[in-house]
């Protein structure tokens, strides 16, 4: 199989999968779906490259149904661990400094994630680089309701870990996948972000609306009598 060139050598899923197996693999997973130290990982062309191996024999040491079982497992664990963590840790995590593998923006983006799409974010989340990582751990800090966090959770596992780990798996055996490795890898990441483009997409014709249907309204007035509100930042930092 031809070096996936997006990267570090070390962080190329052929080498982590040769070098460290399945173990290897699970606890990558893990520590994305919900350690702070996770977020550089690479969560989707591990699961594909995972299951391509497991397809081509490569990788044997388990039925593919059972790396699949695992894999979600190991999701999972890895989100409840993230907001039990984000539960522990409260409004103090937008404090932490930064330092080499931490940075405050990558907090900003996940919460602002979490606060456009609510719950869904978990499933969505699973799909988006670095934001995976965070996101649980906002829900932890922004104490969302358990029993809903664990649905979210089992279902962006299973949509995520299984899904992406079957596609690797289908498409293993397609001789133009061996030759065109790194294209199918980047277009895999391209394909992830889409569920994400297209809720934007959504929210920002449901913005142009409800602001036509304001102007409509009268809002035009309003604003000769009263100045603009000043825009407040650092919701996050109330909560």
């Amino acid at each position: 199989m031809t070096t996936l060139a997006l990267g570090p050598s070390w962080l190329d899923p052929d080498y982590l999968i040769g070098t460290f197996g399945l173990i290897g693999v699970l606890v990558i997973v893990f520590a994305e779906s919900g350690l702070l130290i996770g977020f550089f990982l690479p969560g989707d062309s591990l699961l594909f490259t995972t299951g391509l191996l497991v397809t081509t024999g490569t990788l044997d040491t388990l039925p593919l149904w059972a790396v699949c079982a695992l894999i979600v497992l190991a999701a999972i664990a890895g989100d409840q661990v993230g907001y039990l963590f984000g539960r522990k840790v409260g409004p103090a995590l937008f404090k932490k400094p930064d330092s080499r593998l931490f940075k405050q923006e990558n907090v900003e983006k996940a919460h602002e994630f979490f606060e456009k799409y609510g719950p869904k974010s978990l499933v969505l989340a699973r799909f988006v680089p670095i934001v995976r990582t965070f996101t649980p751990i906002i829900a932890g800090v922004s104490r969302m309701n358990y029993r809903s966090f664990i649905t979210y959770n089992i279902v962006g596992g299973i949509l995520w870990g299984a899904g992406v780990t079957l596609l690797g798996a289908a498409l293993g055996n397609v001789d133009f996948v061996h030759q065109h490795i790194e294209k199918i890898l980047i277009l895999i990441v391209l394909i992830s972000v889409l569920p994400i483009v297209i809720e934007l997409l959504r929210a920002r014709s449901k913005g142009k609306k409800e602001a036509a249907r304001g102007g409509g309204e009268g809002g035009a007035s309003a604003d000769r009598t009263q100045p603009p509100a000043p825009v407040q930042r650092g919701r996050h930092a109330k909560r």
